[in-house]
């Protein structure tokens, strides 16, 4: 018999769930063997699958045994950098939300914290004090309770103390952060520390991120600064997914009346200006600080007035990565 008969003959029955990923089904006298696509499974539904298949094709008249052999494509992980002009403007708190409303909409996210000198995230997603694992001399991610993993150098260098690190010294940290083992991890958000220096030219030049999202708040001044990591990544050739703007209003908790200490707009309108994606605004809120600096981002919150902004956000992200992959 040919190998399609034969393939018609052990899998033609199978549930379309599963006999789409087979890709090869042969048989030796009372031996079957198949070749199944496992991509995008993870150890429990391999093996629930590879079980599943011993039985169904075991169970075919004259088949007393049933090989699997699991094999996955591995693509490629695609990095997507969050930077800004200067620090203070939020970058770090969007960096770690947008992972978690990411991971939220079924991308396999991992977190790294590439802000050598002012790490943040371990605190931010509530993994302060927990030190990485290592094997084969990678480091292992740190899980966190968003159920997105995090690298940090604040989770290998003691709590407070300063990191005084020339350029190569943040290059080969960096790189030993976005060189973990991330398993199936498709896509990494990487909180950059602000400005244009040696970690975002390592970045660019050895780890090539698909993206790049800017983060500013309205007020002239950091959008300044915000054009000029926009044009390193521009002249590097990585592509700006979009603008946020950050810390966009403010309601009082006494009188519910709306102001903007940082004004309003700016953003947005630098980014019809310069022709890019306005990707969504974040307001100053008190609850968005309460819960950064708890360890409990917002984006994972029930309380939908303050996640709703990340996961907008991550929408657009996410349909830029899908029209970009």
């Amino acid at each position: 018999m040919n190998d399609k008969a034969i393939d018609a003959e052990l899998v033609g029955t199978l549930p379309a769930a599963i006999a789409t990923r087979i890709t090869s089904a042969r048989r030796s006298g009372s031996v079957a063997g198949l070749v199944v696509d496992v991509a995008g499974l993870d150890t429990r539904a391999r093996g629930e699958l590879e079980q599943a298949l011993k039985d169904l094709v075991g169970a075919r008249p004259g088949v007393s045994e049933v090989r699997v052999v699991m094999t996955a494509e591995k693509k490629p992980r695609r990095i997507l950098a969050v930077g800004s002009g200067k620090g203070g403007v939020g970058k770090s708190t969007l960096a770690a939300n947008l992972a978690i409303a990411l991971a939220h909409s079924g991308t396999r996210v991992g977190l790294v914290d590439a802000d050598i000198y002012g790490p943040s995230q371990p605190t931010i997603m509530g993994v302060e004090g927990i030190r990485p694992e290592a094997t084969e001399k990678q480091l292992i991610p740190v899980p966190t309770p968003s159920g997105v993993p995090v690298l940090s150098m604040g989770q290998i260098v003691p709590p407070g103390k300063a990191i005084a690190w020339r350029g190569p010294m943040t290059a080969g940290a960096l790189s030993q952060l976005v060189d973990a083992d991330w398993g199936d991890t498709e896509l990494l958000v990487v909180d950059m520390p602000p400005g244009t220096g040696d970690v975002q030219l390592t970045m660019i030049q050895k780890h090539k991120p698909a993206g790049a999202i800017l983060v500013s708040t309205p007020q002239d001044l950091a959008l300044i600064d915000a054009a000029r990591a926009g044009q390193l990544f521009d002249q590097s050739g990585v592509p700006i997914v979009g603008l946020i703007e950050n810390m966009a209003g403010y309601v009082c908790p006494h009188c519910g009346q709306m102001s903007d200490p940082f004004g309003a707009g700016g953003v947005e309108a630098a980014a019809e200006r310069l022709e890019l994606p306005f990707l969504g605004r974040i307001p100053l809120a008190l609850a968005i600080r309460e819960s950064g600096d708890a360890g409990k981002p917002p984006a994972a919150s029930d309380d939908a007035a303050v996640a709703e902004p990340f996961h907008a956000i991550a929408r657009k992200v996410q349909a830029w990565l899908a029209a970009n992959a």
